[in-house]
Protein backbone atom coordinates (compact mmCIF):
# COMPACT_ATOMS: atom_id res chain seq x y z
CA UNK A 1 0.00 0.00 0.00
CA UNK A 2 1.12 3.17 -0.65
CA UNK A 3 2.04 5.80 1.78
CA UNK A 4 1.58 9.78 1.62
CA UNK A 5 2.86 12.43 3.04
CA UNK A 6 -0.45 14.93 2.92
CA UNK A 7 -4.30 14.11 3.73
CA UNK A 8 -4.47 15.99 0.41
CA UNK A 9 -2.04 14.17 -1.85
CA UNK A 10 -4.20 11.09 -0.85
CA UNK A 11 -7.38 12.17 -1.49
CA UNK A 12 -6.52 13.34 -5.07
CA UNK A 13 -4.73 9.78 -6.09
CA UNK A 14 -7.56 7.60 -4.66
CA UNK A 15 -10.06 9.91 -6.30
CA UNK A 16 -7.88 9.17 -9.85
CA UNK A 17 -8.06 5.65 -9.14
CA UNK A 18 -12.32 5.45 -8.48
CA UNK A 19 -13.14 6.11 -4.96
CA UNK A 20 -15.49 8.96 -6.03
CA UNK A 21 -17.94 9.09 -3.56
CA UNK A 22 -17.77 10.80 -0.36
CA UNK A 23 -18.67 9.25 2.38
CA UNK A 24 -20.35 9.95 6.11
CA UNK A 25 -19.73 8.11 9.39
CA UNK A 26 -22.53 7.57 11.15
CA UNK A 27 -23.22 5.14 14.66
CA UNK A 28 -24.27 2.16 12.84
CA UNK A 29 -23.54 2.74 9.03
CA UNK A 30 -21.83 4.75 6.14
CA UNK A 31 -23.98 6.78 4.47
CA UNK A 32 -23.30 8.25 0.62
CA UNK A 33 -25.72 11.65 0.64
CA UNK A 34 -25.27 12.16 -3.19
CA UNK A 35 -27.12 8.25 -3.30
CA UNK A 36 -29.27 8.33 -0.61
CA UNK A 37 -27.49 5.21 0.60
CA UNK A 38 -26.41 3.65 3.88
CA UNK A 39 -23.89 1.08 3.81
CA UNK A 40 -23.49 -1.63 7.29
CA UNK A 41 -20.76 -3.22 8.24
CA UNK A 42 -21.41 -6.48 6.09
CA UNK A 43 -21.92 -4.29 3.07
CA UNK A 44 -18.37 -2.58 2.20
CA UNK A 45 -15.06 -3.42 2.68
CA UNK A 46 -12.20 -0.79 3.52
CA UNK A 47 -9.50 -1.48 0.69
CA UNK A 48 -6.94 0.94 2.26
CA UNK A 49 -6.16 2.64 5.72
CA UNK A 50 -4.05 6.01 6.14
CA UNK A 51 -3.62 7.87 9.10
CA UNK A 52 -2.53 11.66 9.31
CA UNK A 53 -1.03 13.45 12.02
CA UNK A 54 -1.27 17.39 12.58
CA UNK A 55 2.02 19.00 12.93
CA UNK A 56 0.79 21.50 15.28
CA UNK A 57 -2.22 20.04 16.99
CA UNK A 58 -3.70 16.85 17.66
CA UNK A 59 -6.97 18.32 16.52
CA UNK A 60 -5.72 17.72 13.11
CA UNK A 61 -5.41 14.12 13.39
CA UNK A 62 -7.73 12.24 10.83
CA UNK A 63 -8.33 8.93 8.94
CA UNK A 64 -8.93 8.48 5.54
CA UNK A 65 -10.59 4.98 4.27
CA UNK A 66 -10.98 3.65 0.68
CA UNK A 67 -13.98 1.84 0.58
CA UNK A 68 -16.12 -0.26 -1.57
CA UNK A 69 -19.30 -1.43 -1.23
CA UNK A 70 -20.76 -5.09 -1.94
CA UNK A 71 -22.65 -3.13 -4.61
CA UNK A 72 -19.80 -1.95 -6.67
CA UNK A 73 -20.22 1.83 -5.19
CA UNK A 74 -16.31 3.54 -4.13
CA UNK A 75 -15.86 6.26 -1.64
CA UNK A 76 -13.73 7.94 0.52
CA UNK A 77 -14.57 8.18 4.66
CA UNK A 78 -12.26 10.65 6.31
CA UNK A 79 -12.79 10.56 10.31
CA UNK A 80 -10.93 12.24 13.44
CA UNK A 81 -9.43 9.76 15.35
CA UNK A 82 -8.36 10.05 18.79
CA UNK A 83 -10.11 11.53 21.65
CA UNK A 84 -12.80 13.12 19.17
CA UNK A 85 -13.84 10.53 17.17
CA UNK A 86 -17.52 9.36 16.53
CA UNK A 87 -19.01 7.26 18.69
CA UNK A 88 -19.95 4.39 16.55
CA UNK A 89 -21.22 0.86 16.93
CA UNK A 90 -18.96 -1.87 17.94
CA UNK A 91 -19.44 -3.81 14.80
CA UNK A 92 -18.36 -0.68 12.67
CA UNK A 93 -15.83 0.04 15.34
CA UNK A 94 -14.53 -3.63 14.24
CA UNK A 95 -14.88 -2.94 10.65
CA UNK A 96 -12.92 0.37 10.49
CA UNK A 97 -10.06 -1.10 12.32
Amino acid sequence: MKSYDTLSEAISTLQANGYTYNLNLCPKHIECNSLNLKLHPEDFDVDEMHRFEGMSSTDDNSVLYAISSKNGIKGLLVDAYGVYAENISEAMRTKLK
